[in-house]
Parts: structure tokens; sequence; C-alpha cells
């Protein structure tokens, strides 16, 4: 059977997420990088502008969010609703953190899904020439929550985990890396993609070195710090700390800082974009 021909895309992206856009254009010659002016009114609300949106017209369409808080979400939801109206051949967002995942339940009267809400934004994005939009998200909090989406938008649900494997494959001795999950739901989701290692407990069985992995480096009040390497302390801290560039900001606040690493999305992202 022949593989279908690879589509050329026309990526836009919001302020923040512009060096992971970079690298996303740069693994594939067949995304160009787009532009949108990102300016404000006087009282502070967002005056958007699209450049070249003719061009749009006929052309594949992505957007590569980055919800980092209340602040940016309505203007980039400005530009998301706007770019498929433009006669965009198909449309793509590309949302890599979904902020709200882990508010997905009622426990008692009163509480309010937050989850629920943001996929009923999203879904809300209008249907382009070619159908509805497609949503990419990494690792969100729970895989049920797809169905927190209409019909009208086609969520894809990918994870970071092949990038894990991949980094962890690369240690000097990967032959003696054991896995260990925080829980059992994370071992039920995600310990057939990493069952080349064993699975095992740490540091209270003899491990020698812990390191760790979150695919979403949220980090709340500049936690982040407590894991830093400390010279006094620097036994007891995780050997590697590895993180995605899902959340832009983590990124530049923990650059070159010991244990962390950046294991970067763009690769996978410019493979989903070919979807």
């Amino acid at each position: 059977m022949e593989r279908p021909q690879k589509k050329q895309v026309l990526l836009f992206h919001c302020e923040e997420a512009e060096e992971l856009a970079r690298k996303v254009a740069a693994h594939s010659d067949l995304i160009k990088l787009q532009c949108i002016n990102w300016r404000s009114f006087d009282d502070g609300f967002p005056n958007l502008f699209i450049k070249n949106a003719h061009d749009i017209r006929g052309q594949h369409v992505a957007f590569l969010a980055s919800f980092s808080s209340t602040a940016v979400i309505f203007e980039q939801l400005s530009v998301i609703y706007a770019l498929p109206m433009l006669f965009a051949a198909s449309f793509t967002v590309v949302l890599p953190f979904f902020p709200t995942g882990s508010f997905e339940r009622i426990e008692e009267e009163g509480d309010v899904a937050t989850a629920f809400t943001l996929a009923r934004m999203l879904s809300n994005t209008p249907i382009s020439r070619g159908g509805p939009t497609s949503l990419v998200i990494y690792d969100i909090h729970a895989l049920q929550e797809r169905f927190y989406f209409s019909d009208t938008i086609l969520p894809l649900f990918v994870t970071g985990i092949p990038l894990l494997k991949q980094r962890l494959q690369l240690l000097p001795e990967s032959d003696k890396v054991v896995i260990a999950f925080p829980d059992d739901g994370a071992w039920k989701r995600f310990h057939k993609l990493l069952d080349d290692f064993p699975v095992k407990v740490l540091a209270a069985h003899g491990a020698a070195k812990v390191s760790a992995y979150v695919t979403h480096g949220v980090f709340p009040k500049k936690s982040w710090e407590r894991f830093l390497h400390k010279s006094e302390e620097s036994e007891k801290a995780f050997t590697h700390f590895w993180i995605t560039d899902s959340c832009p900001h983590t990124v530049k606040a923990i650059a070159e800082k010991a244990p962390f690493e950046v294991l970067s999305l763009a690769g996978s992202i410019a493979d989903a974009l070919q979807i």
C-alpha cells in the first residue's frame, strides 16, 4: 500500500512557545514557521494580527499553544478560533500540556471539574475545510478525559515516554537501569512502553543512584529549587531529573542547572503534524 504523501504545514505559535516551535521546524523542511503580532490595547485586552492571512487558504495549518496561566488562554483561544476560518485545508492545535487535566472529577457537590471546562472551550474550535480540528496533547492526566471533548474536535493523546527510553539507553550503565513508578495507575499506563527495563523499588532496596522523569515540569512557586544539586547534599539528590519542554517557563528557569536535563518534544511534534 502506497504511503500518503507528506504535507507541508504552516506552523503558528504563541510567544512563549517560540523556541520549541523553531526546534519543531528544524526537524522538517515541510514545516514553515509563521508569525502573529501579539499586541495589547491600552486596557490590556489582546490586539492580535495574523500575518499573511491570505496565504493560509488551502494550506495545512497548525498552532503550538502553551496555556501556562489563565492570563494567556484567552488570547491564544482567539487565534485558535480564527485560524481555521481562514479557509485552511486542515487545522491542528498542539497543546503539549493540558493544565487542568488533574481537575477532572467531582468528589463532592460544588466541585468544578475545570478539565471539562477547558475541553469544552477547545471543542468550540471551528471546523476547517478539511473537517474537525486535531488536538495533540502529551501525557494528559487521565485517558478518560478524551470523552470530555465533543465530536467537533479530534484529540490525539501522545506520550513523552519514548524520549525517556531513548535517553536511558544512552546512559553508560544502561543495562543496570531499573524503573519505579509513583503509583499503580502510572504502572498500568506506562510499563509496557518501558518493558526493556526491570521494574523495582528504589533506595530502600539498595539503589546506587536514583533519577526522575516528568513530562510536564510545572514546579509551582519555584519548587524545582529543592531538587538542585548542592555540594553538601549531593549524595541524596537525584542523579538526573529529566523533563520535556512542554512548560517553556520552567525550561528557561532550570537551564544548565543540575540535575535537570530537557528532553525536547520537537521531533515528536513534527511527526504528529504529519498524522
